[in-house]
């Protein structure tokens, strides 16, 4: 995938397409510091995936995003902020943004672009947390009324892991974010696949995806 960098941190942008650009899968074409060379460095290089601060000088990311979206609709934005602010995060996922993380663990974001590529929204738990709690997650709330009818069989607990499947986590993280074992969120796992007669965790994201209300 070719991925560009936008972030005034000239050194935090350097630096993501130094670990980024060491990953077999990704080439990253450019970076900028502005909005606008966001904007010149999409028409320019059309990457797969642009990944964008919202702050910055010279036009913010959310305007930004705007204008590239408005240039190619399907054009694949996610941003990278240590904003988890609600206006941001509304006014990004209403655009059509494909993420929002933070600026916390560098590592999750190869894996998060890569979630992005196959057509998913990936949200950092902080936001996920944010959005779900404003009605606007990418998926349904994890109350039982409003989980989608695909997973009523589930307990409260198997539809969390299932949410965590779906942002790409995997058991160690999972059950790092439900504070469980990794045994028991392999013993969940089996769990919904029987329950759903899935095969794998891949299709249990699939399904998640394809009932999840989009915004």
């Amino acid at each position: 995938m070719k991925v560009m960098i936008v972030d005034d941190d000239r050194l935090l942008a350097h630096s993501l397409a130094t670990i980024l650009g060491a990953e077999a899968d990704i080439d990253v074409v450019g970076v900028g510091a502005s909005g606008q060379e966001a904007v010149a460095g999409f028409r320019e290089r059309r990457p797969d995936i642009l990944l964008l601060d919202i702050q910055m000088p010279g036009g913010d990311g959310l305007d930004a995003a705007e204008q590239v979206l408005a240039l190619d609709p399907d054009a694949k934005v996610v941003f990278l902020t240590t904003f988890a602010d609600d206006e941001y995060i509304v006014r990004a996922l209403r655009m059509g943004a494909r993420g929002y993380l933070i600026k916390q663990d560098v590592a999750q974001i190869a894996p998060a672009l890569r979630s992005v590529m196959t057509g998913m929204r990936v949200l950092e738990g902080r936001v996920l947390e944010r959005t779900a709690a404003m009605g606007l997650a990418a998926g349904p709330a994890t109350s039982e009324g409003a989980r989608p009818s695909a997973f009523a069989a589930l307990t409260a607990r198997e539809y969390e892991v299932v949410q965590a499947i779906s942002e790409g986590l995997d058991n160690a993280e999972t059950a790092d974010r439900l504070h469980l074992s990794e045994g028991t969120v392999r013993n969940h796992i089996s769990a919904i696949l029987a329950k759903l007669g899935l095969r794998n965790r891949t299709q249990i994201a699939v399904l998640y995806y394809r009932t999840s209300q989009r915004l």
